[in-house]
């Protein structure tokens, strides 16, 4: 694996899963292979899980991480090909990528969507130019329109919790929040969920008008009501994401769709799962998120070894 862009760069979710829940146990095991190696980690966007358990992640496989933060730190970057450079940006990222590559021998890239123009999202404008331009494996810390270091430790974290039945209910639940957000957690969690759609029944549940991109979801039942979808399930995973048809819009703030504990009361003892930050009380209530159904915490620290096995995969390529 040359680069983690994606849930789907993974040559088999299942036994990276593996993998990593083995080298949870002894998280150390592996220093010496990233002895003498780098990991850029570029934020063009706020973090605390991704940020600190990435780094944590790094200096469990011996390497040292350098973190650049562009919201404060460096020059602006243009990543438009033939442009005149006579405003405010002031370095392309073809110097820029290249540059980098000879202090690093990772670049992890964390740069969220825009949501103001869908073609311009898709694209992929900072993760693809930093693939087209470095010399180096680059590292997926979330994109515009996806999360696959947080995809992969949601699996790490049902495949830990999950109930002995033949059949899985995992339920993705829209909830309020007073601001649009992107919709790269959902879309990834969609894609992981659905690429073993033999061990799950995935339902996604939403307002009318939320649908998530249907590349992205096809093979997973759609359901407009809450409760019903969250009869019989297993796993709860909530997170609120703005529309994808009415591009970045928040088309309502519905709060009868926050997590309560009467609606957990209709799972067969579903665990909780939430990426974090949240917002207590808004996207979940209390009683739900203090309870003992709650996994949040166990998922964020699974984010260590999701970014430490792609790490080794990665360094192990090259």
């Amino acid at each position: 694996m040359k680069n983690y862009l994606s849930i789907h760069d993974l040559p088999s979710i299942k036994e990276t899963v593996a993998e990593a829940i083995s080298l949870k146990k002894n998280p150390l095991q592996f220093q010496d292979l990233g002895k003498n190696k780098t990991i850029g980690l570029l934020f063009f966007n706020n973090s605390l899980r991704t940020r600190l358990s990435t780094q944590k992640a790094a200096l469990n496989l011996g390497m040292e991480p350098i973190v650049m933060n562009f919201g404060s730190e460096g020059w602006q970057l243009e990543f438009e090909d033939g442009t005149l450079m006579d405003q405010g940006k002031s370095e392309h990222i073809k110097e820029a990528a290249q540059v980098i590559s000879q202090y690093c021998d990772v670049i992890a890239i964390r740069a969220f969507a825009g949501l103001q123009d869908k073609g311009k999202d898709e694209a992929e404008e900072v993760l693809e130019s930093f693939k087209k331009y470095a010399t180096v494996p680059i590292l997926n810390m979330e994109s515009s329109v996806g999360h696959p270091l947080q995809a992969l430790a949601d699996a790490i974290t049902i495949e830990e919790h999950k109930p002995a039945k033949e059949k899985i209910k995992v339920v993705l639940s829209w909830a309020p929040h007073p601001r649009a957000l992107p919709h790269a957690v959902g879309n990834s969690f969609a894609e992981m969920v659905l690429a073993h759609e033999d061990d799950f029944d995935f339902v996604i549940a939403h307002p009318e008008g939320y649908e998530l991109d249907p590349n992205k979801t096809k093979g997973a039942q759609i359901e407009y009501d809450q409760k019903k979808a969250f009869e019989g399930a297993d796993f709860i995973y909530t997170k609120n994401w703005s529309s994808y048809k009415d591009y970045g819009k928040v088309a309502c703030k519905d709060s009868s769709w926050i997590i309560t504990a009467d609606k957990m009361a209709l799972t067969d003892r579903a665990k909780f799962m939430h990426c974090l930050p949240v917002r207590r009380n808004v996207v979940v209530a209390d009683e739900v998120l203090d309870s003992d159904t709650s996994i949040v915490i166990e998922q964020a620290n699974n984010r260590t070894f999701s970014a430490q096995i792609v790490l080794k995969k990665i360094m192990e390529n090259m």
